[in-house]
């Protein structure tokens, strides 16, 4: 039974593991293109045509367009690879996954006084999985940095006696004890540095003295052989309370008020092969992550129409704030040559205490063309300052200014087209969204989408494909290494969707 120990140290002696940084600031707040078929196939521009469950994420006034009372539900296969370049050498790895991403229902009420101001009102509840944390790769290659020196170098300067376990205590007592005690040191590094000295990948400069703070390194040489992989799984989800009333049937109003959810899991391991004379000829460490967090934000948006044929549409999402916890575990193997193998392998879980963020607020404005009974275009544009994003708890202060320097203000460009013959449905739709980094650390993103649907009159079935690439840079396990995977990330979502009368 793995033992669960409450962290209870200053929040901000946990940061440099692997939590609460810039890239969970951005994972956090990025959107895939989710939702129905009919959605995903024009691109997502519809935040000017409403008439759609998925458009109602988009802008909360699309409900007020409905007719009639509607559900749908979608289900979603997702397929990806990754093609990772790490000093060199290329890997790909390719997965894919089912799921229901999306469901809702819209209730009508209409208002058959012709003389009303209020058309009709509407009222609704959808669920859409905003972001899918479904993804893994693995690379490797030679490199002259070891992952033994982040072990070593969290030592330098520690005093011999808190690597020491005391006589009736046991590894995992001291490793817990680390995590929380009031010496001075990071905590976390602390916990660390405590593996690599069980593993012996360094050894004290006096191991008689227990005020020894000095460390020399069991690993030597200039070249090492690196595996790496990286295993995420989870989804980001958001449940919205709709309400829309339609104003003549000329101006439709919309507010949404949404409860978000996050479920991150990630297991990242490094292992680590070094050829020659050194004492240690193989290092093994991974480290595990349990993210869960709850959030509350809210829309507002309208829609115009401008005679028969153009409408415009103009929406806001205001930041979301999460309340955020984690959990996490290490793990650390080595072969040494007069000892043998050694495993490290804490039966501890850090729980830290939950803390807060906010993701950056976005303005959505939209255009469309409608061709009657034939046809739409429709254009869409958005706009997110992510250096916006802050971690409102206490011991946040460099993140934050980091997320200032390093992060941008990010648009995004939509457009999606339909053409009816008869009961069927063509479309089509294209969608550009800039990096959130200004070093390009993850790149812009491009997707192309297309999609057929039929009614039956009582019902009616969409599917759509969607193709998006994205390239991104992976720092390997928070090591500290200069060099970094390379990777091209492309995803394949195959979406079909049941429209329901009410």
């Amino acid at each position: 039974m793995k033992k669960i120990f409450l962290t209870l140290g200053l929040l901000f002696s946990v940061i440099t593991t692997k939590a609460q940084d810039i890239t969970d600031a951005v994972r956090y707040s990025l959107d895939e293109l989710d939702g129905t078929a009919r959605f995903i196939s024009m691109g997502g521009a519809f935040g000017a045509l409403g008439g759609d469950m998925s458009a109602i994420k988009l802008n909360p006034a699309s409900s007020a367009v409905f007719l009639t009372n509607q559900a749908t539900f979608s289900l979603n296969m997702g397929a990806y690879e990754n093609k990772t370049t790490y000093t060199g050498d290329e890997n790909s790895y390719r997965n894919n996954d089912l799921d229901l991403n999306q469901g809702g229902v819209v209730f009508v009420f209409n208002n058959y006084d012709e003389t009303a101001k209020v058309s009709r009102m509407s009222f609704g509840i959808s669920y859409d999985r905003t972001n899918s944390f479904q993804n893994r790769f693995r690379t490797a290659g030679q490199s002259n940095e070891t992952v033994s020196d982040r072990f070593l170098d969290f030592a330098q300067g520690v005093p011999l006696d808190l690597f020491t376990v005391r006589s009736g205590e046991s590894l995992d007592d001291l490793y817990n004890y680390l995590g929380y005690a009031n010496e001075g040191f990071n905590n976390n590094r602390l916990q660390t540095a405590y593996l690599g000295y069980e593993a012996y990948l360094f050894d004290p400069v006096d191991p008689d003295d227990i005020g020894n703070t000095a460390y020399t390194s069991n690993v030597s040489g200039n070249t090492f052989n690196h595996l790496y992989e990286n295993y995420e799984r989870g989804m980001n989800g958001k449940i919205s309370f709709n309400g829309g009333l339609a104003l003549n049937d000329q101006i439709y109003l919309g507010l949404n008020l949404n409860s978000h959810h996050i479920d991150f899991r990630q297991t990242a391991i490094i292992n680590e092969n070094i050829p020659g004379s050194s004492k240690i000829k193989e290092i093994n460490f991974a480290n595990y992550l349990d993210t869960r967090g709850d959030g509350f934000s809210m829309q507002i948006g309208g829609i115009a129409r401008l005679g028969n044929m153009m409408r415009v549409g103009l929406s806001y999402e205001s930041p979301t704030w999460y309340r955020i916890s984690e959990e996490t575990s290490q793990f650390l193997r080595t072969k040494h040559t007069e000892v043998g193998e050694i495993i490290v392998n804490p039966q501890v879980k850090n729980i830290y205490p939950s803390y807060s963020m906010r993701t950056p607020g976005r303005v959505n404005a939209s255009v469309a063309s409608v061709f009657g009974n034939s046809g739409l275009i429709s254009f869409d544009y958005s706009y997110r300052d992510y250096s916006n994003t802050k971690y409102s708890s206490r011991g946040f202060d460099e993140v934050n200014q980091n997320i200032k320097d390093d992060l941008q203000a990010v648009s995004t460009f939509r457009v999606g087209g339909e053409y009816k013959i008869k009961s069927f449905s063509l479309r089509a739709g294209y969608r550009y969204e800039d990096t959130p980094y200004k070093d390009k650390t993850i790149g812009s993103l491009t997707g192309y989408s297309a999609g057929l649907g039929y009614n039956f009159g009582n019902f009616q079935i969409d599917f759509a494909y969607d193709w998006s690439k994205r390239d991104y840079n992976q720092d390997l396990l928070y090591t500290g290494f200069s060099n970094q995977a390379e990777i091209k990330n492309t995803l394949s979502n195959y979406v079909l969707t049941f429209v329901f009368p009410l």
